[in-house]
């Protein structure tokens, strides 16, 4: 099985009804979705969430619900485990004793699947990855759709390394949830692209990805530096760079000017704070992942091959950018 690059634009023709018609019942439906159905056609899908924790997570769970919809012939068993691994875990179990069809997996961490997978193998229920990644044999699991999570990295540091270029620049970074494959490679990838710059980064914490987990470390970080003594956040996703932007402002300083900051996602608020340069540039990540995965569930449910990995190509933004677009943005 070969890695396989689709554009964003092309993996967003079907999920731009979501923006119209909203989230599709969890467990109502009809229709003929091909084999790996029961007695009328309907293929059954548990899809395990992460949870609700960002905009771009609410996008992508839209997204979700209007692939497997029952309009498209799937009847959806949704779980979202609010970023506790362990339940989870154990929901993909729920929907291996169920006899579902395939399961849907988007994990919060990367490590300790490897025996549930096994257990879905040993079912035959074939598993498909969305979003994340995990570090279990790749054997365990039929196929991967997401981002390039290290090349999202590496085109933030590569804009910061642009931009403050050999002048020495104080940084702080917001961290995703800790062991996930996006805080691990977008750490990586920006560490990467800033080597051999003077940009030095005095502190790092997990925000956990949300708009109050950035906002409390921030807080801290401005409370043990000073304004003076911070030039740049780097923030892991647009959410936590939000709650960064309150507590900048509730310290008396200018976000974007004072303290500049990029971040990845280029969901609407975070859009909106880069046309309004609270933010200074965002790289895209593009949640509407949903039709990809569908079509991947009923390709191997069909016995077809399927691509190992499946990558959407994200872009990048500035300001100038940004205003061009964000009043068509789905997400």
């Amino acid at each position: 099985m070969k890695k396989k690059t689709l554009l964003a634009g092309f993996a967003l023709l079907g999920a731009l009804a979501l923006t119209a018609t909203g989230c599709a019942s969890d467990s109502d439906a009809t229709g003929d979705a091909g084999a790996g159905g029961d007695d009328d056609g309907v293929v059954t899908v548990g899809f395990a969430q992460t949870g609700s924790e960002s905009g771009w997570r609410s996008a992508n769970t839209e997204s979700m619900k209007e692939a497997f919809s029952a309009d498209n012939g799937f009847e959806l068993i949704f779980n979202a485990a609010d970023n506790d691994t362990a339940a989870q875990i154990a929901a993909v179990r729920d929907f291996i004793n169920q006899g579902v069809d395939a399961i849907v997996i988007a994990p919060i961490v990367e490590d300790g699947w490897d025996d549930v997978l096994q257990e879905a193998a040993d079912a035959g229920i074939p598993v498909v990855l969305e979003d994340r990644t995990v570090s279990a044999s790749d054997d365990l699991y039929a196929s991967w759709v997401g981002l390039d999570f290290e090349k999202e990295g590496v085109m933030a540091g590569e804009w910061a390394a642009e931009t403050f270029g050999d002048t020495p620049t104080k940084m702080v970074v917001l961290e995703g949830t800790t062991g996930s494959a996006p805080a691990n490679d977008r750490a990586s990838g920006f560490d990467e692209a800033v080597k051999d710059t003077a940009i030095e980064k005095i502190d790092s914490q997990t925000g956990d990805f949300t708009r109050d987990g950035g906002k409390t470390v921030m807080e801290g970080f401005l409370q043990k530096y000073g304004v003076d003594g911070i030039d740049l956040v780097y923030a892991h996703n647009d959410d936590m760079a939000l709650g960064a932007i309150e507590a900048i402002e509730a310290a008396g300083a200018e976000p974007g000017v004072d303290i500049q900051i990029v971040s990845i996602d280029a969901v609407k608020d975070g859009m909106q704070a880069l046309v309004d340069g609270k933010i200074n540039f965002i790289v895209e990540c593009n949640p509407l992942l949903g039709d990809l995965a569908a079509g991947l569930v009923l390709d191997v449910l069909d016995g077809k091959e399927v691509e190992k990995e499946v990558y959407v190509e994200d872009q990048t933004f500035t300001q100038e950018q940004a205003a061009e677009v964000i009043d068509s943005r789905p997400y």
